[in-house]
């Protein structure tokens, strides 16, 4: 860890960055930025060739990625992620704001004692901005609001087992007192929607061809505990998030919700979005993830959603693991830990993926950047504009193949290895300044918690 003095800080003498092309308001063309104390004070829809930064006009810039679901792990799973590998990986991606999730730290991010408890872990590790999410389990409810206000985004639960024991899940009748507890303080829940008693009746062999896996987490998991989440808002009139939509059969279930009013956001990931299940090989735990990557044609389905604005955001769901979970049972799926480790890939992905499906660099970073930050109110945080935090990455038309062992996220496992792209993030800035020298270790993290206004 270098010594503090090296630390870069944002100037009070202002910085100029200027490109040839640059997504702003829903466009790419032409910007330059002025920075002063990690804000954009000015943007002119100009280049500037004297401008303290210029971008390489072959790359884009683009505002730095907001990933909304991230499980860190720490403290007491650090052997899984921590604070200091996982957004040492984010910031290496391009993505500069992360959201943790309340679990599978210990203890889980469910009361303010086990959240500043969390916070002194995470001092001095940060190499992006992070905020955090709290959780609602049977035995916190009714005491959700004093979390709320520490400052955090909403609270996640889960309608099925989530597979830690310390964080428990959410039955019909506790699903209701929580939204209808949440919804008197304007709250947000945060949903992992998979029906337990689908799952139950499924076939689960002890297999390693993907196929069983699969059959094993039926689309009617989603499809029906997607509907008791829509009934209970109906009821209790909470604001909700369904998390990682795998299933594009859950799309008209949320169209209906949305013509009724109901106050209903939902986001998919990237692997759900460019990885098929008639690509994953049998035996390959790196893929497993809960919900399931599905086949072709849902995954085709899930773009139209995304791009008729039924999907609202896309986010990575990192939720690494060590060798030891991902591979139990030696590559049987039944056995192995579910979750893909994307923080550092799931931005190049989306961009890689967007010419494929006849969208533009701005709708991806809508995703990936400005909607996050809109669905959860984070301030200052999504989209190149005054006021706005200068938080900033290039895109440029390098090729690369992803080999997990250069990751940056603690354990060398990922679906994203062997992938290859056409571009990779090249540059990123946060609040103006740049993360090269954090990821390389040149420099300590200079990252900042940030908290619901």
């Amino acid at each position: 860890m270098a010594d503090s003095s090296t630390v870069p800080s944002s100037s009070s003498s202002p910085l100029t960055i200027s490109a040839a092309r640059a997504v702003h308001n829903g466009a790419t063309g032409p910007v330059t930025l002025t920075v002063q104390d990690g804000v954009i004070t000015a943007l002119t829809e100009s280049e500037t060739p004297g401008a303290d930064i210029v971008i390489d006009p072959a790359s884009v810039l683009l505002p730095g990625g907001v990933d909304t679901h991230v499980h860190l792990n720490e403290p007491g799973r650090t052997e899984w992620e921590g604070f200091a590998t996982g957004t040492r990986a984010a910031a290496a991606g391009g993505v500069t704001t992360v959201l943790d999730m309340p679990l599978n730290s210990l203890p889980p991010t469910i009361s303010p004692e086990a959240l500043a408890t969390k916070r002194q872990a995470a001092a001095r590790q940060l190499s992006v901005d992070l905020g955090y999410w709290g959780g609602a389990v049977p035995g916190n409810l009714g005491h959700l609001q004093a979390l709320w206000e520490e400052g955090v985004f909403g609270f996640k639960c889960f309608t099925l087992p989530s597979g830690v024991d310390e964080f428990q899940p959410l039955d019909p009748a506790q699903l209701h007192r929580a939204m209808t507890e949440i919804a008197g303080f304007n709250g947000l829940l945060i949903v992992h929607a998979e029906d337990a008693q689908c799952i139950e009746h499924a076939p689960s062999p002890h297999s390693k061809a993907y196929q069983d896996f699969l059959l094993s987490r039926p689309d009617a998991a989603e499809t029906t505990a997607i509907k008791l989440v829509i009934d209970t808002m109906r009821d209790t009139g909470a604001r909700v998030h369904l998390l990682h939509l795998s299933s594009a059969k859950g799309l008209d279930l949320v169209a209906a919700a949305r013509a009724e009013g109901l106050p209903l956001t939902v986001e998919t990931c990237p692997h759900y979005l460019c990885l098929a299940a008639e690509q994953i090989p049998d035996g390959t735990p790196e893929y497993k993830c809960c919900p399931p990557i599905r086949d072709q044609g849902n995954q085709d389905a899930l773009w139209q959603g995304l791009i008729e604005g039924l999907i609202d955001i896309v986010v990575t769901d990192h939720s690494p693991t060590t060798r030891d979970n991902k591979y139990s049972g030696g590559g049987d799926l039944s056995t192995a830990w579910g979750g893909v480790a994307g923080v550092q890939v799931g931005y190049t992905a989306m961009l890689d993926a967007a010419p494929r499906h006849g969208v533009s660099l701005d709708r991806v970073t809508e995703w990936m950047s400005q909607g996050p930050a809109r669905v959860m109110g984070i301030p200052g945080k999504g989209g190149i504009a005054t006021g706005r935090d200068a938080d900033l990455a290039v895109w440029s038309p390098t090729p690369q193949t992803i080999d997990a062992g250069t990751l940056k996220h603690r354990n060398p496992i990922s679906a994203w290895h062997g992938h290859t792209f056409d571009g990779t993030i090249s540059k990123v800035w946060l609040r103006g300044m740049p993360l090269e020298p954090v990821v390389t270790g040149q420099t300590r993290p200079f990252g900042r918690e940030i908290f619901r206004r």
